[in-house]
């Protein structure tokens, strides 16, 4: 079954609020388990995983993204997974596998992609044997230790078994010519954290860093 959704992040440039109760990764860490209040309150991006992959116990599995400009309906960035996985060649080496391979993706963008102001990004994703209850998602996007912005979308429920698309509007606002400037100079110092959620827990955490040099000639 495939479930459409869209959703448009009202709050588009919502700043974490000032709390007297800073968490730290290192605090996070040592929990059970966290809440989206929780990483609402980290100060700087994550320099590594708060969950493991085994906690995924809905096997939520994204299969499908796409960046498009929402003015123009230009495509900008799309990736699928393959339709069929092969899974008759050996595996000799099952222990060297990264338990945090596909958590991770980098981003190589052009400058104008700093000028833009609506970006759709759509999400396909399957569910495994479990109902997802109240599926949420927090990314929040850091440029060295300063917060750019956060964004907050809900799922909603899904059905076992089920490919869902979900398409989440995000409006930004404009940047400073200073802080282009600097976020073009320095790929990949722009990094972001996308935390997921079912029923307020933490069960998928993913990271990326972005690039806006694309097509500029390298001195």
């Amino acid at each position: 079954m495939t479930s459409v959704v869209t959703k448009s992040n009202e709050n588009f440039f919502r700043q974490s609020k000032k709390s007297d109760v800073v968490m730290t990764e290192e605090q996070l860490l040592k929990k059970e388990f966290i809440t989206p209040d929780e990483v609402l309150r980290l100060n700087r991006v994550t320099e590594s995983y708060l969950c493991k992959p085994e906690e995924n116990v809905y096997e939520i599995d994204f299969t499908r993204f796409k960046i498009r400009d929402m003015e123009t309906n230009t495509v900008l960035f799309e990736i699928a997974k393959p339709t069929e996985v092969v899974d008759s060649l050996p595996h000799d080496n099952d222990e060297d596998i990264d338990p945090n391979a596909g958590r991770f993706v980098r981003y190589q963008f052009t400058p104008q992609f700093l000028r833009l102001k609506i970006v759709g990004a759509t999400v396909e994703f399957t569910v495994g044997t479990k109902a997802v209850e109240n599926f949420r998602m927090i990314e929040r996007h850091f440029f060295r230790d300063r917060l750019l912005k956060t964004f907050d979308f809900e799922f909603g429920f899904c059905i076992p078994h089920s490919r869902n698309t979900c398409e989440h509007i995000y409006e930004f606002p404009p940047l400073t010519p200073e802080l282009t400037k600097d976020m073009i100079a320095t790929p990949f110092e722009t990094r972001s954290d996308s935390f997921y959620f079912v029923d307020n827990r933490l069960i998928m955490h993913n990271k990326a860093d972005y690039a806006y040099n694309g097509g500029l000639q390298v001195p």
